[in-house]
C-alpha cells in the first residue's frame, strides 16, 4: 500500500510526465487555450491511460516476454493504444453518444500522446506489477491533467492581461510552460521509486 502511494505522489508531483519528464508536449501547449478543452483532454487521457497501462501490462507479460520477442514492445504498444483509442471510440459512438460529442478530437489526438506510450515502457522498465502498473498509469495521467488545467489557468489569466508584443502568443506560452515546470521540479527528491 505504501508504495502505491508511493508511486502516485512520484508520477503525479515529482516526474510529472509534462513538466519533468517533457513527455506529452504538444497536447500540453495544443489544447491549453481553453479551460473546457482542457478539461475535456484531460478526461480522456485519464480513461485512456489507465486502460493501456493494464492493456499492455499483460501483452508484455503474457505474449511478448514467453515469446522473446520484447524487441517488438513499441510496435505492439503503438498499436494496442492505437487500437485502444478506435475501440474506445467506438463504444463511446455506439453506446454514448452524447459523452462522445463532448470529447470530440479529443480521443484521436491521444493516440499520437507521447505520454501514453511512454507510460507504458516506463512501467514495464520498472518490472511493476499489474496493480502498481495500472495505479501508475492512472497517477501519470492525473498528472498530465494537473499540469494540462494548471497550464490552461494560467494562459487565460495571461490572455487577458496585457504583455508585451514580443511575448504574445506562443512566446509567452513558452515561458509560462518554463516557468510552471520549475516550479514542479521543486518537488524533485520528495520520493524515489
Amino acid at each position: 500500500m505504501v508504495k502505491l502511494i508511493l508511486i502516485v505522489i512520484s508520477a503525479v508531483l515529482v516526474n510529472n510526465f509534462v513538466l519533468s519528464r517533457f513527455l506529452g508536449i504538444c497536447p500540453f501547449l495544443g489544447v491549453s487555450k481553453k479551460t473546457s478543452t482542457a478539461l475535456g483532454m484531460s478526461g480522456a487521457v485519464v480513461f485512456v491511460m489507465t486502460l493501456a497501462a493494464a492493456v499492455t501490462w499483460l501483452v508484455q507479460t503474457y505474449v511478448l516476454k514467453p515469446l522473446d520477442i520484447g524487441y517488438m514492445q513499441t510496435i505492439a504498444f503503438i498499436l494496442i493504444i492505437a487500437s485502444l483509442v478506435q475501440l474506445v471510440e467506438i463504444i463511446l459512438k455506439k453506446f454514448l453518444p452524447s459523452l462522445h460529442a463532448a470529447l470530440g478530437i479529443f480521443l484521436p489526438l491521444i493516440t499520437t500522446n507521447c505520454a501514453v506510450l511512454g507510460m507504458a515502457v516506463l512501467a514495464i522498465q520498472k518490472n511493476f506489477t499489474f496493480v502498481e502498473t495500472v495505479v501508475f498509469g492512472f497517477a501519470s495521467s492525473l498528472g498530465f491533467a494537473l499540469a494540462l488545467v494548471l497550464f490552461t489557468g494560467l494562459r487565460e489569466k495571461i490572455d487577458r492581461s496585457n504583455p508585451p508584443k514580443a511575448f504574445k502568443g506562443v512566446a509567452i506560452a513558452l515561458i509560462t510552460a518554463a516557468l510552471l515546470s520549475m516550479a514542479f521540479m521543486g518537488f524533485s527528491g520528495l520520493v524515489k521509486i
